[in-house]
């Protein structure tokens, strides 16, 4: 084998090492891929985040686990978000009668998968238990309609919970993971929330139940229009 040879074969694996390095680069640079912030569905999760340890049971859950956080870290781990059902469970659907019923926690900790009210259900009902005095309750909130396959999307519910006159909120399909604030007012997060939505918010009101009766007493707000 030749010296010249050699030299040649040296040199293109140069070549492929300085292109592979420079296609890393660009990656490491480039700005990431943002999630449609219209969509309920999770943000991407960061895949090198290690797991928390998953409960045996949700019994064991409702043994082990103190607040919010550790109900959110969870629920940031393991839910998944189920399309086929939001549309099952979109305005469409319910206005004919055939929405299906919101997953009960136990069965939803055994198969975390489902929508933005399986997941609020699951973090209130969990946040009765853990933490009663933070006096958790939905936060249902009434956006601009989105229509998708035929069906009208239009309400997101997650939960509200009080921390030291603060108010915080946590079980969001969109960030299952996080606890958002401290907030001094409802109106404070629903203006963050219609930006980081990118979605306008035209009513939302606060509920100890999802039942339809709660209606009359929940405290509603309802948005004036944009001028």
């Amino acid at each position: 084998m030749s010296a010249r040879f050699i030299e040649a074969v040296s040199n293109a694996r140069r070549v492929r090492r300085r292109a592979w390095l420079a296609a890393v680069a660009l990656a490491l640079l480039a700005p990431p891929v943002l999630a449609d912030r219209a969509s309920d569905a999770p943000e991407a999760r960061d895949a090198s985040l290690p797991l928390p340890a998953r409960p045996a049971s949700h019994a064991d859950a409702l043994a082990r686990w103190r607040d919010a956080q550790d109900m959110s870290a969870w629920a940031g781990a393991y839910f998944e978000y189920d399309m086929a059902r939001a549309l099952a469970l979109s305005e469409s659907e319910r206005h004919a009668g055939r929405a299906p019923a919101i997953t009960e926690p136990a069965r939803f900790f055994e198969q975390p998968r489902g929508v933005c009210v399986d997941l609020a259900r699951f973090g209130l009902e969990t946040l009765q238990v853990i933490a009663p005095q933070t006096r958790p309750r939905y936060l249902m909130i009434e956006f601009d309609p989105l229509t998708l396959q035929g069906r009208v999307l239009r309400r997101h519910w997650l939960v509200v919970y009080e921390q030291g006159g603060q108010l915080f909120f946590t079980a969001d399909s969109k960030r299952p993971g996080a606890v958002a604030g401290p907030y001094p007012d409802l109106a404070s997060f629903i203006a963050d929330y219609a930006a980081y939505r990118d979605r306008g918010i035209v009513a939302h009101r606060e509920a100890d139940s999802l039942h339809k009766q709660a209606r009359a007493t929940a405290r509603q707000h309802r948005l004036p229009a944009p001028p």
